[in-house]
């Protein structure tokens, strides 16, 4: 089984976010990576405000906790099996839906891009509204499961964040807007660049990740968790 060319970040990972005595579950979340281009790929990443509580000022992929609507909101297209499989060893179907649709969701709240078909908009309550508004529904079937990592204990804030991977092709435009104002600055960024920025741990892997699947290298998932006090990286 192949393994990651370069090794999860411990250190840095605890310097991300300092332990501050916190005894809390983890949250279910979702994360989208985009990709763009061929020949020279790019990924869309944001920097978060610097007033945030978590991981503030860090460059990210979109992605946020699952809201309740997440599991209700109508959708043009279920999970594809593969990523369904990988999904349903965790958690069961209807969970596993909710984690793609939240991936979809959070990047159209942070970044105005939507991912799925167009549709004729609708009214709904809650969460979903505006994504419906502006008449689309979104397609799963599109994403792929790429990778998951939990905080750890003791931070202030804590995720079971699957990322989830999908083209630019996917987007009914390809172009950021202003989002919710998490994130301050969008941006389409090389590969290799994005590298260079002020990244949390976790996200410095999962690019490494998408780097060595675009290689052509045949990945497994990653699971990253702490484990009796000590950082684990296993591979499904």
């Amino acid at each position: 089984m192949t393994v990651p060319t370069k090794p999860f970040d411990a250190a840095q990972d605890l310097a991300d976010a300092p332990r501050t005595g916190h005894r809390q579950k983890p949250k279910d979340a979702a994360t989208l990576i985009l990709l763009r281009g061929d020949r020279h790929p790019e990924v869309l990443m944001g920097r978060r405000a610097p007033g945030h509580v978590f991981m503030a000022s860090k460059w990210v992929f979109p992605g946020g906790r699952i809201e309740r609507s997440d599991f209700t909101a109508a959708d043009a297209g279920d999970l594809a099996p593969d990523a369904l499989r990988l999904l349903t060893r965790e958690t069961d179907a209807r969970r596993a839906r909710a984690l793609a649709m939240a991936a979809v969701r959070e990047t159209f709240e942070e970044t105005g891009l939507i991912l799925g078909h167009p549709a004729p908009s609708a009214s709904v309550a809650g969460p979903w509204r505006e994504y419906r508004a502006a008449g689309a529904l979104p397609d799963l079937s599109v994403l792929t499961y790429v990778a998951r990592a939990i905080t750890p204990p003791g931070r202030t804030r804590r995720f079971d964040a699957r990322f989830f991977l999908a083209p630019v092709e996917a987007l009914l435009h390809p172009e950021p807007t202003a989002g919710s104002g998490e994130l301050d600055e969008i941006a389409w960024l090389p590969l290799a660049a994005a590298r260079t920025l002020d990244l949390p741990a976790i996200t410095r892997f999962v690019l490494d990740e998408i780097a060595e699947r675009r290689g052509g290298a045949d990945r497994p998932r990653p699971f990253v968790r702490m484990v009796r006090g000590r950082h684990v990286v296993s591979h499904d």
